[in-house]
């Protein structure tokens, strides 16, 4: 048994390079500025580097490392040049936050074939398409690495009108799973996210309302997530000492949601 260390060591992230997709706002937002604040260099990607490019100045301003990349990951012909833009910069990707995604609330009679296919472009197809991108590279360079996939308890859970986003989200929970058994050979661990709701600008209004407050109150701590409260989580899985021995899980933080009955 080796000896004790401190938290601040533990979670530690200099030498570590992250890329984050979606990260022009909400999660992927703070999800970059929180790896960046305990020193990796941070890849912020999405599809409007406008936003992307505040983002980054943001981080450097905190004393952090940054680079804006734009990056569609339902165009799977454009996620090698975002990664070989991380590499030209900072080195080899080692921690991937399969973030993009959107849920698309519509009648599952009213779902096109286009609303579909939208829907596990961004929300499945990216998430595999960067994994393998990161998995190709991290064998090919024979060093380890972390990819977090961000899910949703919908994974696990079933709600009306959300048909398309729930598939998507339960593949990507089975994706996890199956990358993690495939690679943990190679020293390649893959996790997932399972976020219930957690206030960002999208949902903030919503909540306020006579039906945000009503599904407010089928959560056991009757209240939703602020983004900071999955940083722990965020850290835990990307920090090589810290989730060493971690891999293939599902972590939910949803204030108890998933667990009960209520509603």
């Amino acid at each position: 048994m080796t000896a004790a260390i401190r938290a601040a060591d533990i979670f530690n992230l200099e030498g570590q390079v992250a890329l984050v997709t979606g990260a022009s706002s909400g999660l992927g937002w703070r999800f970059a500025k929180t790896l960046a604040a305990n020193g990796a260099k941070v890849v912020i990607a999405a599809r409007r580097l406008d936003r992307l490019k505040a983002l980054e100045e943001e981080i450097k301003a905190d004393g952090g490392e940054a680079l804006a990349v734009a990056l569609d990951t339902s165009d799977a012909a454009s996620i090698p040049a975002a990664f070989d833009a991380a590499e030209k910069a900072f080195g080899l990707v080692t921690i991937v936050v399969n973030n993009a995604g959107f849920s698309g609330i519509k009648p599952t009679v009213d779902v096109t074939a286009e609303d579909w296919r939208g829907t596990m472009a961004v929300n499945l197809d990216g998430v595999w398409f960067v994994a393998q991108e990161a998995i190709k590279r991290l064998i090919a360079a024979k060093q380890p690495g972390s990819i977090i996939n961000i899910a949703s308890i919908l994974g696990m859970r079933a709600s009306k009108t959300l048909a398309a986003y729930i598939a998507s989200k339960g593949g990507v929970i089975q994706l996890t799973r199956a990358l993690a058994v495939e690679f943990a050979r190679h020293k390649i661990r893959v996790n997932a996210i399972a976020p219930g709701y957690i206030e960002t600008e999208m949902n903030s209004d919503f909540f306020k309302t006579d039906k945000g407050e009503y599904l407010m109150r089928g959560i056991p701590q009757r209240r939703i997530g602020d983004p900071s409260e999955l940083d722990g989580v965020l850290l835990l899985l990307a920090a090589p000492k810290a989730s060493s021995f971690i891999t293939g899980s599902v972590m939910t933080a949803d204030g108890g949601q998933s667990i009960t009955l209520d509603h």
